[in-house]
């Protein structure tokens, strides 16, 4: 009986030691003993779970789409595509139903988009202040256009003034002695605010100092006889004064009889000759016997003609290396330049084909300075993209153009002798008191050019109202606090440049796409606008920097994203 007792407690502590592992402390859990017992389990087969493979759906491959490269045209294409346009559109070139164009040239976008220059005619009359730019998107449809007129054209073809009675009033508006006078053209001047009918009379002479060449047009009212306009084709640096110095530079040269010849083949065959002091006539190709040319100083002739020589080549290059633009006409061909033109001609100028630089004051410091030679070619590159008018706004327009350009030639060049700067002419001295010709950055230290614009600028000779060109342009490549000297900004906020390469491709787009023959500053603004956005983006920190450097001259206007 205790026995069986002693079994029963034993039995009831190990079951309360399991309930304190597993169970509710005191539970007893049911088959106690058959769990204690090892034969008494019985394992749960496994039954594996069958793999059921998951299907591989293949990923369809979605091809990327080619978006083909818009071929691009060649000039001929993209003249007929404009021709296109243009009669699609004439609304947008304010033409008349008595207009018609003829495409003078073109530049081609490596992306494919064109442009296409124009000029007009009306009545069969040729309009000067009609030309246009047709602009064309890569894929050949238009875009937008430039037009130099601003209204469309309805008045009478003919005149009631006779062509001598022109050619009479053209020769009294000479200034200087007449050598002879062409034949007058009939024309429509369209630069005007009221277009009119005119006689265009070239008249050849030299200017009052009787050495300056001048090849003046004159525009004679075809009904009244008075003179509305006139634009000399020669255009020159202007002014009075002394010096020059190129330092040692190297120049190319071709052999010739008995030695060598100021030929440089490697850009378009530039040539350098003397006129030895004559205001025309022969002018003889420099030869060497040993191609080692001029002493460095005006004792030897050759000096001058070393300086026309490398700022003749130095011009080319930077145009063609920089810009990509092949020479002054982009036909690949060099400019022939004189030297030693006249007698203590202190004066350097270009006649649409070629330079000419006469020895400056007492013939002792000749006008080959490299800013000057880029200036002076300068100009045949105006004259063959925008050929901006040389009188009014425009004429200092082309007058800046130059400055900029003959500076960023300087630049280019980076010459010990010569550094780069914003001051044009200043080793020459050309007022006879070591000071440069012009100051870029603040136009007003020459006396006469202003720095900021205003309505009466464009009645201003093109050699000072030029002002506002030059101080936009140094504005918008290095700021109002630039390194080239502190630049007022009239009355807008400082500016921060964009640096000179930027500056340069820029103002060069507006130039040859978008700038017509009479562009304004206030056009210029919306050109070179135009030009920063095609090259850098809209709204780029470039186009806010032209829209500022505007502003900085007085020339307004807004920017969305200003």
């Amino acid at each position: 009986m205790k026995k069986s007792l002693a079994v029963a407690a034993a039995a009831v502590l190990a079951t309360a030691s399991l309930g304190a592992i597993g169970s509710p402390a005191g539970a007893v859990p049911t088959q106690a003993a058959s769990s204690k017992s090892p034969t008494s389990r019985v394992p749960t087969p496994r039954v594996p779970t069958p793999r059921v493979p998951t299907p591989r759906v293949p990923t369809p491959r979605v091809p990327t789409p080619r978006v083909p490269t818009p071929r691009v045209p060649s000039a001929a294409e993209a003249v007929v595509r404009a021709g296109g346009a243009l009669a699609a559109h004439r609304g947008a070139v304010l033409a008349s139903p008595s207009d018609a164009f003829a495409a003078q040239r073109s530049v081609i976008d490596p992306d494919g988009a064109s442009h296409v220059r124009y000029q007009r005619t009306y009545r069969g009359v040729p309009v000067l202040g009609g030309d246009l730019v047709v602009h064309l998107t890569p894929g050949g449809t238009f875009r937008a256009t430039d037009v130099a007129q601003s209204r469309v054209l309805t008045l009478a073809t003919t005149a009631r003034l006779p062509a001598s009675a022109a050619t009479a009033a053209a020769r009294r508006a000479f200034t200087g002695s007449v050598a002879g006078s062409g034949t007058p053209r009939l024309v429509v001047d369209a630069h005007r605010a009221t277009p009119a009918l005119a006689w265009e009379t070239v008249v050849s002479g030299m200017k009052p100092d009787g050495q300056t060449p001048s090849r003046l047009h004159v525009l004679t009212d075809a009904a009244t006889g008075a003179v509305l306009g006139v634009d000399d084709e020669i255009e020159t640096l202007d002014g009075t004064g002394r010096s020059i110095y190129s330092g040692s530079v190297r120049i190319s040269t071709s052999t010739a009889t008995g030695g060598y010849s100021m030929v440089d083949p490697t850009h378009g065959s530039n040539t350098t000759c003397d006129l030895g002091g004559k205001t025309s006539g022969t002018c003889t190709t420099f030869t060497d016997a040993d191609n080692v040319w001029g002493t460095g100083t005006t004792a030897s002739r050759q000096s001058a003609a070393v300086d026309a020589h490398y700022g003749a080549a130095a011009t080319f290059d930077y145009y063609r290396n920089v810009l990509g633009r092949n020479g002054i006409f982009n036909t690949g061909r060099g400019v022939p330049s004189r030297v030693h033109y006249g007698r203590s001609y202190v004066n350097a100028f270009w006649d649409g084909t070629q330079m000419t630089y006469g020895d400056g004051y007492q013939n002792a410091d000749p006008l080959t300075e490299l800013d000057i030679a880029g200036h002076e070619m300068s100009h045949g590159v105006t004259e063959n993209t925008a050929g901006l008018t040389y009188s009014g706004e425009s004429g200092g327009l082309n007058e800046a153009t130059s400055d900029i350009f003959g500076t960023m030639v300087e630049f280019y060049a980076n010459n010990a002798a010569d550094p780069g700067d914003y001051t044009v002419g200043e080793k020459v001295d050309i007022n006879g008191n070591g000071t440069p010709l012009r100051w870029m950055y603040q136009p007003s230290k020459d006396g006469a050019s202003p720095n900021c614009w205003y309505s009466g600028v464009g009645n201003l000779d093109v050699h000072y109202s030029s002002g506002i060109g030059n101080h936009f342009y140094y504005l918008f490549a290095e700021g109002s606090q630039g390194a080239y000297g502190t630049s007022p900004t009239c009355g807008a906020p400082a500016v921060t440049g964009v640096g000179r390469t930027a500056a340069a491709k820029i103002y060069y787009r507006a130039l040859s796409v978008y700038m017509t023959s009479s562009t304004t500053y206030a056009r210029a603004r919306t050109a070179t606008l135009s030009a920063a956005a095609d090259l850098y983006g809209t709204c780029s920190t470039q186009q806010k920097a032209v829209n500022a450097a505007w502003a900085g001259t007085g020339v307004k206007g807004t920017l969305s994203c200003a």
